[in-house]
């Protein structure tokens, strides 16, 4: 944990602090923000306040005294609820606002972890308690030059991953061979074995026809589909490399198993590229002009455009949303219609863009990339992008 850094966070921010806590392991990003272990059963609630000067202070039961043990600053104790409000009132006087894992109106869920009663708790010692989202973000989410690194590596295996698994399935209905959605997804994970990448147990997409039109649609060796000349065709695939601190790669494709594709078919491919485009023009030109852009704008600027083309009742999901260590990250998210992510890509985002369009026993298309956040303000993507769909001469 770099205090001097997160100090000077609360300092911009006008904060008192910032407030972590925890019972029963509901909060991992205090364990991440401290750099202890967080899987160690804790069967009692603990504090940990960060001041805006000076040094920090852990507030720890009887029963479990150890808990925070290896964390800076001082440690105090608590037996009764009584003395824990007692002592929590002590440590926070003085700060008037402090952040807490908490979203208003939740519309950032995914840092939302502390209960409502606690937060009243807070409140009731005469603190505002605001979101520590953004402070998540700068902390836990924005990849150093290093872990992009990671990204980038991770990037050019799927890729080619990506092109074997569409060459592996003409080669085998050309050959007139009997291949299923979920051998090629098999495929798949075998080439991540083989190139040291790890998926983390969240298995690739690989569906024909209306499978994919749930958009986590997973194949199984029970609900798999044959795969034939004339069906449509989506491979959507994460993963990254199998080492400690690297960062997910995760991209989507589109192709059809033959030469002459259905209109429909290529009409909405045609509309998720030009939002996809659209989106990732939104967030530079904010970039350029203003030097910020949400997430919820971008997701908007996105989804006009599949709106505008009549679909947008079948664009059912986000935009996209933060990659790091995890494919679903800590950071901010394409998204103003799941949540109201209000968070800005800064330097150091990393998020994929993802529109889609889902027709219920048809079809569906979905384009992604993966796009970063460099030091000059402007977004990098890893990767070829799909201009046009994938056909499989057969």
């Amino acid at each position: 944990m770099d205090l001097t850094r997160i100090q000077e966070a609360l300092r911009r921010r006008g904060l008192g602090g910032w407030l972590l806590c925890d019972f029963h392991n509901r909060d991992p990003l205090g364990y991440r923000v401290m750099g202890i272990d967080g899987s160690k059963f804790t069967s009692r609630r603990w504090f940990y306040f960060i001041p805006v000067q000076g040094e920090p202070t852990a507030v720890v039961s009887r029963v479990e005294p150890a808990r925070l043990t290896g964390v800076r600053g001082t440690q105090v104790f608590y037996r009764s609820w009584r003395e824990l409000h007692a002592t929590l009132g002590g440590v926070l006087a003085g700060a008037r606002r402090v952040a807490m894992s908490y979203s208003p109106m939740n519309n950032i869920p995914y840092v939302a972890f502390t209960d409502a009663g606690t937060v009243e708790l807070v409140r009731s010692l005469g603190v505002e308690v605001v979101s520590s989202a953004d402070l998540v973000q700068e902390f836990q989410s924005l990849l150093s030059p290093e872990t992009f690194a990671t990204h980038v590596r991770a990037g050019e295996l799927i890729q080619g991953i990506k092109d074997e698994a569409f060459a592996f399935i003409g080669a085998k209905v050309g050959a007139g061979e009997r291949i299923t959605e979920h051998e090629v997804q098999q495929l798949i994970l075998r080439r991540f074995d083989d190139e040291g990448l790890d998926c983390m147990g969240e298995l690739p997409i690989v569906g024909v026809n209306d499978h994919p039109a749930n958009p986590h649609f997973e194949p199984t060796a029970e609900n798999t589909y044959v795969i034939r000349k004339g069906d449509t065709l989506l491979i959507d695939l994460w993963a990254k490399l199998a080492t400690p601190g690297a960062v997910f790669y995760d991209i989507t494709w589109c192709g059809f198993v033959g030469t002459d594709p259905p209109r429909k078919y290529v009409e909405i491919f045609d509309v998720v590229c030009r939002a996809r485009d659209a989106c990732l023009d939104f967030i530079n030109e904010r970039l350029r002009a203003t030097g910020s852009c949400r997430g919820c704008d971008a997701d908007d600027a996105c989804r006009k455009v599949v709106v505008d083309a009549g679909y947008g009742d079948a664009f059912v999901h986000r935009t996209g949303h933060s990659i790091g260590e995890e494919v679903h990250w800590t950071g901010a998210n394409i998204d103003n219609l799941e949540t109201k992510d209000e968070r800005e890509l800064v330097p150091g985002c990393c998020f994929s863009i993802e529109p889609g369009i889902y027709l219920d026993g048809e079809m569906a298309v979905r384009t992604e990339i993966d796009g970063f956040v460099r030091e000059d303000g402007q977004v990098a993507v890893v990767g070829d992008i799909q201009r046009e769909l994938v056909l499989l001469d057969v």
